[in-house]
């Protein structure tokens, strides 16, 4: 069974920085490619985040292009995300996602990130 569990979420000030983490069980984690998707309120769910299985490939949307970090560390199956420069905007509920080339394919509960001052 694929287990996907965050943590790391909370409440910070805009231009602030959070380190998201995602632990994975119940698959061969270093085979999939993974990311992190966001849902905030009234919005739908979008991809924020990708990195193929080996690390060497990563995928941003534009609106967090150079604030947002993936990585992940195959030898203890998890997932990171750094947020830095945060803005208001990136208020969501942040999940990790387990993927099938560009689709999803299974995610956790989320975290919740909140971005106000």
């Amino acid at each position: 069974e694929v287990q996907l569990e965050e943590s790391g979420g909370g409440l910070v000030q805009p231009g602030g920085s959070l380190r998201l983490s995602c632990a994975a069980s119940g698959f061969t984690f270093s085979s999939f490619t993974m990311g992190w998707v966001r849902q905030a309120p009234g919005k739908e769910l979008e991809w924020v985040s990708r990195i193929s299985g080996l690390g060497f490939n990563t995928y941003y949307a534009d609106s967090v292009k150079g604030r947002f970090t993936i990585s992940r560390d195959n030898a203890k199956n998890m997932l990171f995300l750094q947020l830095n420069s945060l803005k208001t905007e990136d208020t969501a509920i942040y999940y990790c996602a387990k993927a099938k080339g560009a689709a999803l394919d299974g995610r956790g509960q989320g975290t919740q990130v909140t971005v106000s001052s």
